[in-house]
């Protein structure tokens, strides 16, 4: 950072005395690159941005801005798609970026101990020589950092076998809202006598306290792995293949759909595989587990598709095709730059079987709003990603675009499903948590937040609606 002159707030000056005045930003210019996560919807400028190095620096701006009633709050890489990142009353961003170290690997008892800001990827890289790897892998895992992962209980495409962020954290370290520094899960043995303050703090989006330290666990690598791209004429065929998957008894590591508008958006952009332009949609289904009884599985799977009307069906032959089917399928939501100038990604959970009924409903929202949507899920576990299409250039087109994706999370919420699966709540979904819960229910909620939070600076505004506003949010989305 460039060195700059002082500026003359005392806010500024001491929090600059705690990180140091290399590692404070404060003029506006530098400011911009705050003002959002990855849902640029909303933008917001921060009143500062500080780069602690420490639990201790943490804990020392945390106090300070308690003390002198400054709202703050937690950033990790910004790639968080709710806005949960994002500073709605001038907050003082503390920026974990600098908290970047692997600290420990412990092989024997399969778990690690990172920083907040160590990239989720880059630990399966440290471990991968020892044939161990990191399970939780989102999208954006090579630049996510694993304390973001924790603040939105980060899912992925193998979370269908493998379990989402908070079946793999072991053990954390988190400041509190006044700046006390505790510790969860003593030792790596996270099921401790008592609550469970790991499930509680993980997930909960950065508004009960802010982790300075994480436990892992990490596991030993398959002895055998297959990938199976299979192509549909027909959603419904697909959506039915995806049932009859799981009700056969197979647990895939990972079955992931697309459908046309979302194979058009991967085709047009960097990692294309050769798809047909032409099908409405495909499965990607992965195996692993031991080597005995792999292929058995794999002929299953493709029995299974064959009954479904599959045009074509294939196994990867090797570990670069399979490289190439994956990175086709992780750079989707990016990849919707390619045929939209704007898109806005949503993030709704139904049960299995709901599939076709849930992607007709988001074909007629489609049409109702005149906005193409594109589904990109994780189909196994019924996570649906339906992803709006829109020009951000268009006067009201923005407008239109959010209640899309809210009528989107309505029909989830209508089948028994609910509006978030991996990507949480932040300022995007608030108001559409009253599809999901009453208000005894949210405020029982918010009552275990103000235990943590009571002060309410520590990232106000995200995951729970105001008392008594937006009731008109889920009628409008059922009037659809």
């Amino acid at each position: 950072m460039r060195f700059k002159r002082k500026s003359k707030d005392p806010h500024i000056q001491n929090l600059a005395a705690i990180v140091g005045e290399r590692h404070i930003l404060y003029k506006k210019e530098d400011l911009l690159a705050y003002d959002c996560d990855g849902f640029t919807i909303h933008r917001h400028l921060p009143k500062a941005v500080v780069f602690p190095q420490n639990t201790a620096e943490v804990a020392r701006a945390v106090k300070y801005c308690h003390d002198h009633d400054l709202p703050f709050l937690a950033r990790g890489a910004g790639t968080g798609l709710s806005g949960g990142a994002v500073p709605l009353n001038g907050e003082v961003i503390i920026s974990l970026v600098r908290m970047k170290r692997l600290l420990s690997v412990d092989v024997e008892n399969r778990q690690a101990v990172v920083e907040p800001g160590f990239v989720n990827l880059k630990l399966t890289h440290a471990v991968s020589d020892q044939g161990y790897y990191y399970a939780p892998d989102p999208s954006s895992q090579y630049c996510c950092t694993i304390g973001g992962n924790v603040a939105e209980n980060a899912g992925g495409a193998h979370c269908l076998k493998y379990g989402v962020t908070t079946n793999h954290i072991l053990g954390l370290e988190v400041v509190l809202p006044n700046g006390d520094v505790i510790a969860l899960g003593q030792n790596g043995i996270p099921d401790e006598p008592g609550y469970d303050l790991l499930g509680l703090l993980t997930g909960s989006e950065g508004t009960l306290g802010i982790v300075t330290k994480i436990t892992v666990r990490i596991l030993k690598e398959p002895e055998a792995k297959k990938t199976v791209l299979a192509y549909f004429d027909n959603v419904a065929d697909g959506s039915q293949a995806v049932s009859d998957i799981v009700s056969a008894g197979i647990v895939p590591a990972a079955l992931e759909m697309m459908d046309q508008v979302a194979i058009e958006g991967v085709e047009a952009a960097a990692f294309p595989v050769g798809h047909p332009k032409d099908i409405e949609a495909l499965l990607l289904i992965e195996v692993d587990g031991i080597a005995a009884g792999i292929e058995e599985q794999v002929q299953e799977i493709l029995e299974v598709c064959q009954k479904r009307q599959v045009r074509e069906v294939k196994v990867a032959q090797d570990e670069q095709e399979r490289a190439r089917w994956w990175a086709n399928r992780k750079t989707g939501f990016g990849a919707m730059g390619a045929i939209s100038p704007d898109y806005l990604v949503q993030d709704g959970v139904i049960p299995r079987s709901k599939l076709p009924e849930v992607l007709q409903k988001i074909n007629e929202i489609s049409e109702a709003y005149g906005l193409r949507i594109a589904n990109i899920f994780h189909a196994g576990d019924g996570n649906l990603h339906p992803l709006v299409l829109f020009d951000a250039r268009k006067p009201g087109e923005t407008e239109k675009a959010l209640k899309a994706g809210s009528a989107c999370l309505q029909a989830c919420a209508d089948v028994g499903g609910t509006i978030t699966g991996e990507h949480g709540v932040g300022i995007e979904k608030v108001d559409e948590m009253r599809m999901v819960f009453n208000e005894e229910e949210i405020n029982a909620q918010t009552d275990i937040r103000d235990v943590f939070n009571p002060k309410g600076l520590l990232n106000a505004g995200k995951l729970f609606p105001t008392p008594g506003r937006c009731a008109e949010v889920k009628q409008e989305a059922k009037s659809v």
